[in-house]
């Protein structure tokens, strides 16, 4: 398999780890407050990815040097953001059109990158950003009847605005050791979201619900992580979150199922324009 083969089949294994976050987030977020629950994701992401990396007798990757200091304490403080508002946003809309608008990230991440990081983008991106954008606006919106939005699907979008950001910043470090870079984020955005809970004074007493959210950040957001930064590393920040795109519409389909939720017609037609846009990022050379 060659390494571009390889790094797609990476970046739609991310996907698929990260499906699970909407839906399952959703219903711990009934008794974990949504600040703190960002937290334990990404703190669950940084101790699982610590003890595999004890465990990891592969070659030694690069290590992160201070060159790269101001890209690695962006991508921490973006990485407290994003979260927090995924989970407020979690909080105020269904974690159906959560998952699907999660593909803004793709939006995000692509014009960041070509503004900010002079990535190319082709004409058939250009039409895949078009598409998703235009279905996040129709998800985002409450009441078509009163155009009136929907501040869940708002928050959301901002969180992919963060992410994007985040991704290019993870992007200028993609040539480094994953592992690495997931425990500091693991832990740096953990911890510091931890703190921000605690400081705007949420509280919890269901410590059963700890160890639950530790595993789903593990594999949603540690694992995933893990591998996006190896799809990075070959594919670019853009041409990666293109294939990540899969993910929502796993998302999406499972939320459907867990709470027997029954699609409207808006949310069916911005799933269609979105998966047109979706195919065309995803076959983009």
């Amino acid at each position: 398999m060659t390494k571009n083969k390889t790094a797609v089949f990476y970046a739609i294994l991310a996907a698929a780890l990260y499906a699970s976050n909407a839906p399952a987030s959703k219903l711990l977020l009934k008794e974990i407050p949504a600040t703190m629950m960002a937290g334990l994701l990404y703190l669950g992401a940084g101790i699982g990815m610590y003890i595999l990396e004890k465990f990891n007798n592969r070659k030694q990757e690069l290590p992160l040097t201070r060159k790269e200091l101001p890209y690695t304490a962006a991508m921490v403080l973006l990485d407290i953001a994003a979260p927090v508002l995924l989970m407020l946003g979690l909080t105020r809309c269904s974690a159906a059109n959560a998952s699907l608008l999660n593909n803004f990230e793709i939006v995000a991440t692509s014009l960041i990158a070509l503004l900010c990081f002079r990535e190319a983008i082709s004409k058939k991106l250009w039409l895949a950003i078009g598409l998703v954008t235009i279905s996040s606006i129709l998800l985002s919106f409450e009441d078509m009847s009163s155009l009136q939005f929907s501040w869940g699907s708002i928050l959301v979008l901002l969180a992919c605005i963060c992410w994007g950001f985040e991704n290019n910043c993870t992007r200028m470090l993609s040539s480094k050791n994953p592992a690495q870079i997931v425990i500091i984020k693991g832990f740096g955005s953990g911890i510091g979201a931890l703190l921000l809970s605690f400081v705007s004074g949420e509280r919890f007493f269901r410590i059963g619900y700890i160890l639950p959210a530790l595993v789903l950040g593990f594999f949603a957001y540690g694992l995933s992580i893990y591998f996006y930064i190896y799809a990075q590393r070959y594919l670019g920040a853009a041409k990666t979150s293109a294939y990540y795109a899969v993910s929502p519409f796993i998302g999406a389909i499972l939320s459907l199922i867990l709470f027997l939720e029954l699609p409207s017609f808006l949310f069916i037609a911005a799933v269609i324009i979105m998966a047109i846009g979706t195919y065309f990022a995803s076959t983009e050379e």
